[in-house]
This record gives C-alpha cells, structure tokens and sequence, in this order.
C-alpha cells in the first residue's frame, strides 16, 4: 500500500497552488486515487499559499494533511511553518535558494535544492516550482516524470511548455547530479 501526504508551500506568485494541481492531476492520470486541496492568503501574491495533496494506491478518507510525509517548502515563513510537522521518515524538500535551514532534525530526509537559482539559469524565476517537482519525483518514485510532463503539457500554454519542462528535467536530474 503506498499512500503519500504531500504539503507544497511558499508564497503567492511561487506557483504553489499550481504544483499541488499538476501533481495532483499526474497522479491521477497515472491511476492513483488523489485529493488535492488548495489554500492561499486574501492577497495571494505574495501571501502565503500550500496546497494539500493526498496520493495513495487505495481510497483516500480525508484531504487534508496534518503530518505530511512530503513537505516541499519554497520560502522562509513555509518552512518555520511545516518543517517541524514531517513525519519521521518523511521528505523535506528545500528551496536553499530562499530558505536559511535550521532543521536539526534527524529523523527525516532533507534534499536541499537551489530551484530559484536554477531557474534563473533557465531564463525565468517562475519556473523554480517545476524545478523542486522534477526533485521530488527524482527522490520519491511516486510516478514517471512523463506523466508529470504529460499534465504539465495539457495544463499550460504551449509557449510555456518548453521551459516548464525544462525546468522538470533540471529539477529531475539534480539529485542525482555532483552538485
């Protein structure tokens, strides 16, 4: 039985509540069951934004997630926020572009990954989202990155597929990477 608990968080203009849909279409079109549940500040760019996703092989009970096992956070305040509420054994995922850690957790996995930075390199900061998506399927095999980029195709623009995909693979291949 694989069921996943995701929180995706930063702030309005991160393309939060986007990353929570995406993934969460992908892995429906991959044939998961899935919730997906946005939430997001009154003023939005630049409030504070997470979507809650819930992946799992089985029937899902509830949407929402207390104690994620995958936290992706983009900024500051989302990290002092969430990172204490990983489960142990679970996922952190870090912008380093834009957090300072101070995790001393030992309990969890941390991947610390310069999204914003990366994305700079690709030509456009707004991408740091599928940057951190590329990672997190990178170190948790929860489905293909071609149905990731699938989703990401049918969701976009096409003259904003490119470099969202770009930005995947990049992401994608960082982990793995001698960086």
């Amino acid at each position: 039985m694989m069921t996943e608990y995701i929180i995706f968080a930063g702030f309005g203009g991160q393309g939060i509540i986007f990353m929570g849909k995406l993934f969460a279409q992908a892995a429906m079109d991959y044939g998961r069951f899935v919730t997906w549940m946005p939430s997001y500040g009154a003023e939005v760019r630049g409030g504070t934004a997470h979507s809650m996703v819930v992946v799992s092989d089985s029937e899902i009970a509830s949407p929402v997630v207390k104690e994620p096992s995958i936290c992706v956070v983009m900024n500051q305040p989302s990290f002092e926020k969430f990172h204490s509420s990983v489960r142990p054994e679970g996922l952190l995922l870090i912008n380093k572009s834009m957090v300072e850690i101070d995790s001393r957790r030992k309990d969890i996995d941390i991947l610390e990954i310069p999204a914003t930075d990366i994305a700079k390199k690709l030509g456009d900061t707004k991408v740091s989202n599928m940057v951190t998506l590329g990672a997190l399927l990178a170190r948790k095999h929860i489905l293909p990155l071609e149905y990731l980029i699938g989703a990401m195709r049918a969701m976009l623009p096409t003259s904003m597929v490119r470099i969202n995909e770009d930005a995947l693979k990049e992401g994608y291949d960082y982990p793995n990477s001698s960086r």
